[in-house]
């Protein structure tokens, strides 16, 4: 035992100076993988038997669990697409900020008037932001609505298509001044006082003229859908479609004008009939 100890020690010692035993292990280690795979068989031969003899409450439970896993999976995957359609959205928010000269805010709905004949919104920004009674309020189509009432953390916005509200706007095109006004629905916009004679056609691109110095000039109102001219009446019934997505924008942005508002143009919250501050 002794010789065969010091022969040991004589081997690893020469093997760890001259290294002349590494082709030796080598076979050595490739010999012996056989008796390794034999040895780890026990185990893997009980692991198949699991396999295959494994009982249907747990394959049924196990099935439950990875559709409860897949559909908390999709639920995420969701969540991350409204997140992205959001980011995109809040991209072409603050895009349509690059040419504007005024002061914004950016601001969220945070709710909208139940009365389906009053075009209102709730937003999540105040006095305390800077936010006042007259300011308009655009989004990243066009004009959206103007704040009627400021609170210390919220504000009130009458859209651009509630029954009382008006804009004064003109014809891209040629220049041809206008009125728009809302009449209680969401997707349509009235414009009137047009003369059978005026050169409004459908497809014109209708901006606010900036006439009456409450909305600044310039933004999207809305395009001309149809031209209708009825040779009894003195004006012809022009419907145009907001350019602003009132129904579904949820960021927005609120002009914050230095200068004091013009009081001629607050609406009243119900008036009888359809005001504006400025004639065609």
């Amino acid at each position: 035992m002794v010789g065969l100890v010091l022969a040991a020690a004589l081997l690893m010692l020469v093997d760890s100076r001259l290294g002349l035993l590494g082709s030796g292990r080598a076979m050595l280690t490739d010999a012996s993988a056989p008796f390794y795979w034999l040895g780890s068989l026990p185990g893997r031969m009980a692991g198949w038997f699991g396999e295959v003899f494994a009982s249907r409450d747990t394959l049924v439970a196990e099935n439950r669990a990875l559709r409860a896993e897949a559909l908390v999976l999709r639920a995420r995957a969701q969540r991350l697409a409204g997140l992205s359609a959001e980011n995109l959205r809040l991209r072409e928010l603050l895009n349509s900020t690059a040419l504007l000269e005024e002061n914004v805010l950016v601001s969220e709905i945070i709710g909208i008037s139940p009365d389906p004949g009053l075009q209102l919104a709730l937003i999540d920004k105040g006095s305390s932001s800077g936010v006042q009674a007259g300011q308009a309020v655009i989004d990243a189509s066009g004009l959206f609505g103007q704040v009627i009432e400021a609170g210390i953390s919220s504000s009130r916005v009458l859209l651009i298509t509630d029954s009382t509200h008006a804009v004064p706007a003109q014809v891209v095109r040629n220049g041809v001044r206008v009125v728009v006004e809302g009449n209680g629905r969401i997707d349509r916009l009235d414009v009137d006082y047009v003369a059978p004679t005026m050169d409004v056609r459908p497809g014109d691109l209708l901006v606010s003229s900036g006439l009456g110095q409450r909305f600044p000039g310039g933004y999207p109102v809305g395009v001309v859908e149809s031209v209708t001219n009825d040779p009894g009446e003195p004006f012809s019934v022009v419907s145009a479609r907001p350019s602003a997505q009132l129904d579904r924008s949820r960021h927005i942005l609120v002009l914050i004008n230095p200068g004091p508002a013009s009081p001629e143009l607050v609406l009243p919250p119900a008036p009888p009939a359809p005001t504006t501050d400025v004639s065609p």
